[in-house]
């Protein structure tokens, strides 16, 4: 730690852009969603672009229903 550096306690830092975070997260799945359509044969790679997608869109269910009872 240089001795120009500030000192910073946790609640200072701010989060990043949540607004893209919820974006980003919102076109992944939509792109995970899209994989499904391809030349694979098998299930297993189904079920995970699923899940994943699906673990996605929770959080941001999630996240939409703490935002709109006032909880960060």
């Amino acid at each position: 730690m240089s001795e120009h550096e500030p000192v910073t306690s946790p609640d200072q830092l701010k989060p990043g852009h949540p607004r893209a975070a919820r974006a980003g997260a919102a076109i992944s799945a939509l792109i995970l969603l899209t994989m499904l359509v391809g030349n694979h044969r098998g299930r297993v790679e189904d079920i995970f672009l699923i899940a994943g997608a699906g673990l996605l869109i929770l959080a941001l269910v999630g996240d939409w229903v703490l935002r709109r009872n006032g909880l960060r």
